[in-house]
């Protein structure tokens, strides 16, 4: 089918591409061939390597379990506290207000220049030097107020792009019912923008997920993947063994999030179609059909 961006292929087309298809696969499976037989000389595809995870119960009570906790605690406590700053920033990016915006738009654009490690690791030290957090939580802290910052700067460019792509009408027609700006941000603009940013939101969840991994690696904080070095300690430096299994963890857990944010995303696509939208009291306009909205 053909479309302004593409042609339909041809007869000699379409025969070089199932060449190049085939040449590709070709290659493709001479790599995985080298690196399984690569593997297979260092005997990391031994079954001994293998069997713990599935014969010995405690490589997960003992490592595996409580290192997903502590993941997904830091990545929950980072969600909950980043997702409503990023939304107040951006929304602050977006002021009439000069003196309101400028210092929100250093704010965000300084700790999105940091890379989150840097930023976990001057919190480790700030907790160290000027509070008396506890050693033993200090990691979690570190960790939770890196990836704070960093995602917090992400999602407010987020919130702030999803608001300045919808038709400038929205605002307008919201303003004509007599709605200040706030009602107007808060009940007209962001609803509708939810839906546009509900995929590049996603993804930063997911990256929060994955950088937890960054507070194991420097910090000593017990996350998923710091639990690799335990686990081949203990049961016969299996190393790819322990990666693979972390790796298929990491990828069921960004895959049950990203399926929940694509129903969450149907959901709140079939609210948009709704007939109607209620607006606040004080608006002075209540039950105003959304096609008036929407069609200014």
């Amino acid at each position: 089918m053909s479309s302004v961006l593409y042609d339909t292929p041809g007869p000699r087309a379409r025969r070089r591409n199932v060449v190049y298809t085939i040449v590709f696969l070709a290659v493709l499976a001479l790599a995985a061939w080298w690196v399984l037989d690569a593997l297979n000389a260092k005997h990391q595809l031994d079954a001994e390597k293998w069997s713990p995870f599935v014969t010995d119960s405690e490589v997960w009570t003992t490592y595996l379990l409580p290192g997903l906790t502590e993941t997904l605690k830091a990545a929950a406590l980072s969600i909950v506290i980043a997702l409503p700053l990023g939304a107040v920033l951006g929304i602050g990016r977006l002021s009439d207000h000069r003196w309101v915006r400028v210092p929100v738009g250093a704010l965000v654009e300084f700790f999105r220049a940091i890379p989150v490690l840097l930023l976990m690791m001057f919190s480790s030290a700030l907790y160290s030097q000027f509070t008396t957090v506890s050693s033993d939580f200090r990691p979690l802290y570190a960790v939770v107020t890196g990836l704070v910052l960093y995602n917090a700067s992400v999602i407010a460019e987020v919130v702030r792009a999803g608001v300045l792509t919808l038709p400038r009408g929205q605002g307008d027609a919201a303003v004509a019912l007599g709605m200040r700006k706030g009602q107007t941000m808060l009940y007209v603009l962001l609803p509708q923008a939810v839906t546009v940013m509900l995929p590049a939101l996603v993804s930063q969840l997911v990256v929060i997920v994955k950088d937890t991994a960054l507070g194991g690696a420097l910090l000593g904080f017990g996350e998923l993947l710091s639990q690799n070095r335990q686990i081949t300690a203990n049961y016969g430096a299996n190393t790819i063994a322990t990666l693979v299994v972390i790796a298929l963890l990491y990828i069921v857990i960004n895959f049950l999030l990203t399926t929940l944010a694509s129903r969450l995303e149907k959901r709140l696509r079939r609210g948009r179609r709704s007939p109607s939208v209620t607006l606040p009291a004080q608006a002075g306009v209540t039950d105003v059909k959304s096609e008036a909205v929407s069609g200014a």
